[in-house]
């Protein structure tokens, strides 16, 4: 039966990776609508054969029209999905350093795409991105399962995937969508370039160097971080939307798997794999926002829950490390 798949933040790393892995393993009659804000997406060049099922979208989702002509089943042809990738938005810093940016598409664009979604095609599965930040702080060596930890946000960004979760959940509990929402770990090495997320440099201080290019650590090398390749996020969003609803249960988020890391463990790593003369182009230049951020993230996650649903555990450091020097990107 053909199966039709709408990502929103399709131009991004991993709404790009996520495309490339959709075409390149999905049925023939699966089709795919991308979007992103500044310019219609590119169709990754690992899956270019499979351009003739994508349908690519510049698209301003902050309008409700543009959202209304993006969901409508009634046009011609029509525009309706079986699956709803939902993984636009305005990053952490970004979302701290200009709130109302941060609330309108972080907040009030999803609740609208949400809201119609469900007054046009009812029942329809949606994929969420989430994040960690939506919990704060914990004691040293505390572990976060989904049960034990109240989300209490200590960033705007946080507060906004909090709320979409909250609805998201309240929305399956009621029948409107299928929900389920994925909170995923700082995905690392993400390719291109530095982004507005606050754990930006746990990517640049290794892709960066990799690349020779310098790069600057904004947090003590001490800094323990919660983190996954972009291999295994992109296989485990694909996975969420198989998933049986019924499996969640009471609660459609879940803890994605990771990998507990510190910084100096990257920084060794990154020595490893490149050299020291990679490692030397690294340069600590301590930034307190964005320290106060971080350490607002918990690196302990017991991930019973998500390999009880099937999602799939991480790769070590090295091998992620090694991997992405074997790209080009």
């Amino acid at each position: 039966m053909p199966t039709s798949i709408l990502i929103t933040g399709a131009g991004g790393f991993v709404g790009q990776e996520l495309t490339a892995a959709l075409l390149n393993t999905t049925p023939p009659d699966t089709t795919l609508t991308i979007t992103d804000v500044t310019s219609a997406p590119t169709i990754p060049t690992s899956a270019s054969k499979h351009a003739s099922r994508v349908t690519s979208i510049q698209t301003d989702l902050t309008s409700y029209k543009a959202v209304d002509s993006l969901i409508d089943p009634s046009s011609t042809p029509p525009r309706r999905y079986d699956v709803v990738y939902i993984i636009h938005g305005i990053m952490s810093s970004g979302s701290e350093a200009n709130f109302d940016l941060g609330m309108s598409v972080n907040l009030f664009a999803t609740q609208y795409i949400l809201d119609r979604l469900r007054r046009t095609m009812p029942g329809v599965k949606v994929v969420y991105t989430s994040s960690l930040a939506v919990y704060g702080p914990t004691a040293p060596g505390f572990v976060i399962t989904e049960r034990n930890m109240p989300q209490m946000p200590t960033s705007s960004y946080g507060m906004e995937k909090m709320v979409i979760e909250l609805l998201l959940n309240d929305y399956s509990r009621r029948g409107f969508l299928d929900g389920r929402a994925v909170r995923l770990p700082t995905v690392t090495v993400r390719a291109g370039a530095p982004t507005q997320a606050a754990s930006s440099f746990a990517s640049g201080i290794l892709r960066e160097p990799l690349n020779g290019v310098s790069s600057v650590l904004p947090v003590k090398k001490e800094t323990e971080l919660w983190i996954c390749s972009p291999y295994t996020v992109v296989k485990n969003l694909i996975h969420a939307k198989d998933v049986p609803k019924e499996a969640f249960g009471d609660s459609r988020s879940v803890n994605l798997p990771g990998i507990k890391v510190s910084v100096q463990e990257m920084l060794d790593v990154l020595e490893e794999v490149g050299g020291r003369e990679k490692r030397a182009l690294v340069e600590e230049k301590y930034d307190a926002d964005i320290d106060r951020i971080v350490q607002g993230w918990s690196p302990n996650f017991d991930i019973a829950w998500a390999k009880s649903l099937g999602f799939h555990e991480d790769m070590s450091l090295l091998a992620s490390v090694r991997r992405k020097a074997l790209r080009t990107d």
